[in-house]
């Protein structure tokens, strides 16, 4: 039995479809440009993030909407035929998919700000696939969902070279600063040398020009000739006695006279 159509029901397909004739017409859809990590590293058991940023010529509002989905890429996985919704967001509304992730997606972006990622915790091994998101942003509806693969790994698993790649920056920070070091000692210990190098020139220079100080031997030799007399040794002393008495035999009172100091010109 063939469905009846109403009179009014007619007129209001006519109606909106014209209306959408008429919005194509004036203005012509773009195309949303949508971006999002290439491929994204999990340990097992932890936080992480799956960022996705979008590009749009229109200013965002509230009809804006975002749409997360899931393909496992193991084949005894139930979500491995096709991508299935784990998250939508529109009206600054969040409403989770898939049970497997209700409780464990959680919205981290500001629309606004057009950027709309999701946090992903615990991560499980069952999360291996490929995530995808999606934005629509009327009139810019037109666009390629953005593709994450995530890659849930054991926590030794990890490559090092992040740690690897600090280490040596410290390492090389470290070396930079001894040499630093060590040069600047060098300089001081020259710039020192030099200063003592200077210091006993100008010394010498002046001790050089002062006055040298007369030696003890010669002074002593100055004042041995100022008391030695220039001429012959002294003489023997005579000595001579006087008789005050008038005679010959008496020497009663006779007084010793000394002449000394008799010396030969």
């Amino acid at each position: 039995m063939e469905p009846k159509w109403s009179k009014s029901a007619c007129n209001r397909v006519l109606l909106t479809g014209f209306t959408l004739c008429v919005v194509l017409g004036t203005r012509p859809t773009s195309a949303i440009e949508i971006y999002a990590d290439p491929e994204v590293m999990m340990p097992n058991g932890t936080t992480g993030v799956l960022r996705c940023t979008f590009k749009s010529s229109e200013v965002v509002s509230s009809s804006a909407s975002v749409t997360w989905s899931f393909q496992s890429n193991q084949p005894d996985n139930k979500f491995s035929t096709s991508p299935y919704s784990i998250y939508y967001f529109a009206n600054g509304k969040g409403f989770p998919g898939l049970e497997e992730f209700k409780d464990r997606v959680q919205f981290i972006g500001d629309i606004n700000k057009k950027d709309v990622s999701i946090q992903l915790s615990p991560a499980q091994f069952s999360d291996n696939g490929t995530f995808f998101c999606d934005v629509k942003n009327p009139p810019d509806v037109m666009g390629t969902p953005a593709r994450t693969e995530l890659r849930v790994v054991l926590k030794e698993s990890l490559p090092h070279t992040n740690t690897h790649l600090i280490i040596g920056a410290v390492c090389g920070v470290l070396i930079l600063l001894i040499l630093i070091a060590v040069g600047a000692c060098i300089v001081m210990r020259v710039l020192h040398n030099r200063h003592d190098y200077e210091g006993c020139t100008s010394l010498e220079s002046v001790s050089s020009q002062a006055p040298q100080p007369r030696k003890k031997v010669e002074s002593g030799m100055e004042g041995s000739k100022s008391t030695i007399p220039l001429g012959p040794l002294q003489g023997p002393v005579i000595y001579a006695q006087l008789d005050h008495s008038g005679s010959k035999n008496s020497f009663h009172k006779m007084e010793p006279v000394v002449y000394a100091d008799i010396r030969k010109n």
